[in-house]
């Protein structure tokens, strides 16, 4: 198994190691990992455990910004988020907004931080992970991510890959100006969403491990019907499918 021990268990809950760099930096938040997004009741139950309240109390920000880049054809999909018809943008929130990522470089802060501190929950899609990434950092929202200590972080697949200090070489598109797989760091883990979708042959438990013997860090392949949830440190995996955890 290229040096990895491979675990599969119906649930796992674990510390995360806050010794790295990039993580004793920016601190722990609370994220919800999805790989596609809120899709069964134990990771719609474990959205709302996060939040700490009904989703229907609760205020909500879509950032579209990873699908405008991705390889294959997203415009739909931009378009449903944008117009809030994305899934995640339909579970009954209180209040919606967008954040398109790309503008905000040319937007005061002082109009847009007020609103993401504000929110119970910031939603960040699928597309393009690295080019995710890049606005992330640019517009100054990766910075900020730390300090919103009431506010949950949904991921979407690229949206929760991006949490990962790398992504793999199977999900560099974009290539960044750094050059490399480097991603935001703020877990001790990478991600490989979609495990085994039938409309994505690539994303086979062969290739997950493939993909796991090249990242430097533990790696969890999730399929559609699993999550990973940190709370306060402690990594959880929800699921009511299948995943693996490669560890070296």
């Amino acid at each position: 198994m290229c040096g990895r021990r491979l675990i599969a268990q119906s649930s796992l809950r674990h510390r995360l190691n806050t010794q790295g760099d990039d993580i004793n930096k920016k601190g722990i938040m609370r994220l919800l990992l999805t790989s596609a997004g809120i899709s069964n009741t134990s990771i719609h139950n474990a959205l709302v455990d996060l939040l700490g309240k009904p989703i229907a109390e609760s205020s909500a920000l879509c950032g579209p910004c990873g699908v405008c880049h991705a390889r294959r054809c997203w415009r739909g999909m931009a378009a449903d988020q944008r117009t809030g018809h994305h899934p995640l943008c339909e579970l009954g929130w209180k209040s919606l907004g967008v954040l398109e990522l790309t503008a905000l470089p040319s937007i005061d802060e002082e109009h847009w931080v007020p609103m993401v501190q504000e929110t119970d929950a910031l939603l960040v899609g699928g597309g393009d992970v690295l080019y995710l990434c890049y606005w992330m950092r640019q517009s100054g929202l990766a910075d900020l991510l730390p300090s919103l200590r009431e506010a949950v972080y949904v991921g979407v697949s690229a949206g929760s890959v991006v949490m990962a200090p790398n992504v793999g070489e199977d999900f560099v598109g974009w290539n960044p100006p750094t050059g490399t797989d480097r991603a935001l760091g703020m877990v001790d883990f990478s991600l490989f969403p979609h495990l085994d979708h039938e409309n994505l042959p690539d994303n086979s438990m062969a290739n997950a491990e493939k993909w796991a013997a090249g990242v430097p860090v533990p790696g969890y392949a999730i399929d559609d019907q699993t999550a990973i949830k940190v709370t306060d440190g402690t990594v959880e995996v929800v699921s009511e499918g299948h995943w693996t955890l490669f560890t070296p």
